[in-house]
């Protein structure tokens, strides 16, 4: 390791003339937020790739941002079963029953005829 090494945030904002430091500060920011809504891991990679250039010395810098947020949790409904093999929201097996309303006798009470104590 070399003493005189320039600190990395030096070269990541020459890449995309600092729009790429830009995006990934946008996408780390948009990482903790769903961290925090879900409280489940997610990950935010940088990677950076150096190529020599053909000519003159120079070094060719590429940046690249993949985001992983946590994984929605899975919708699910329970079903059952039909013996043709279908699903449906109601037990086939189970006895369907025949209720009827009944009419409210509390609709005949007033306050003049509750009994205070």
């Amino acid at each position: 390791m070399s003493d005189f090494a320039r600190p990395i945030n030096d070269t990541l904002r020459h890449i995309g003339g600092g729009v790429f430091i830009d995006l990934a500060s946008d996408k780390m920011a948009e990482l903790v937020a769903a961290v925090d809504q879900s409280g489940k891991a997610g990950k935010l990679t940088l990677e950076i790739k150096v190529k020599k250039a053909t000519r003159g010395g120079a070094m060719i810098i590429t940046g690249s941002l993949k985001l992983t947020k946590p994984a929605d949790e899975p919708m699910e409904a329970m079903l059952f079963a039909t013996p043709e093999g279908n699903l449906v929201a109601d037990d086939p097996r189970q006895v369907k029953l025949d209720l009827k309303q009944v009419p409210s006798a509390a609709a005949d009470i007033t306050t003049a005829n509750l009994k205070t104590a």
